[in-house]
């Protein structure tokens, strides 16, 4: 099992002493007495009230954790479209590791795609147990691991609020002709990082010029309010286009 997703490439800085280039490093402070803690003071604490925490060792935390297992068992299959994708977490890559296990891997893989199903099971991952939705896909299998229940906020406590008002119909089908002109096919490309990009431009410009001293920051200036109305804006649209029907 491999994670499908990284964040190897993404630009990371070093927190640094100006004056001197040096690395800086981190220390834990006590909050009262502003003094330094040693690695070995330091505790897990649960708060339990304002100020008032229940300390927790690592042997205590370690008792309750759970082993890992190799093995993967299926409770269940249900079908492929069941699961909402909110429920979606951390996608991972599963392949066999053996031939001997390449067949049973196939099985129930071309055995998925053919019901049209996705297996649900249960594994300990970062010493926690998971459930994991089993999802064949080319050759391969995805495994999602889904997110708890207490982890995933009810939408009715949010979308109930907006009213239930029916847009007009010629907004409407203006907007429809908007997406319709403007609809590609998907391409990875579309979700790249611009300020990553940036950013590397600017590191890639500063190792060949010698550093120089920070300047005073200006004063930020105003940003313009580019706060508009869209439908006012869609109406001055449908009048303009219904302006140059007329005229033709």
């Amino acid at each position: 099992m491999m994670p499908a997703t990284t964040d190897a490439e993404r630009v990371r800085f070093h927190t640094l002493n100006r004056k001197t280039g040096n690395r800086i490093n981190s220390e834990y402070v006590d909050a009262e007495t502003g003094r330094v803690v040693d690695d070995e003071d330091t505790v897990k604490g649960y708060e339990n009230g304002p100020d008032n925490f229940v300390m927790l060792e690592d042997e205590e935390l370690e008792d309750v954790a759970l082993e890992s297992t190799r093995t993967i068992d299926i409770d269940t299959f249900v079908p492929k479209d069941s699961i909402e994708w909110i429920w979606y977490d951390q996608p991972h890559y599963l392949m066999p590791d053996d031939a001997v296990a390449e067949e049973a891997f196939s099985v129930i893989r071309d055995a998925m795609s053919a019901t049209q199903t996705i297996a649900i099971s249960r594994l300990v991952l970062y010493r926690r147990e998971r459930a994991v939705m089993l999802q064949p896909r080319d050759r391969g299998i995805i495994l999602w691991t889904l997110r708890y229940g207490d982890e995933v906020r009810d939408p009715d406590d949010y979308f109930a609020k907006i009213k239930a008002v029916a847009p007009e119909k010629s907004l409407v089908t203006l907007v429809r002709k908007l997406v319709d002109d403007r609809s590609k096919p998907w391409k990875p490309a579309m979700v790249h990082d611009p300020v990553q990009e940036e950013l590397l431009d600017i590191i890639a410009n500063k190792k060949h010029k010698p550093r120089a001293r920070s300047k005073a920051r200006a004063e930020p200036k105003e940003t313009p309010s580019n706060v508009i109305s869209i439908v006012d804006a869609l109406r001055k649209s449908i009048a303009s286009e219904t302006k140059n029907k007329s005229k033709r």
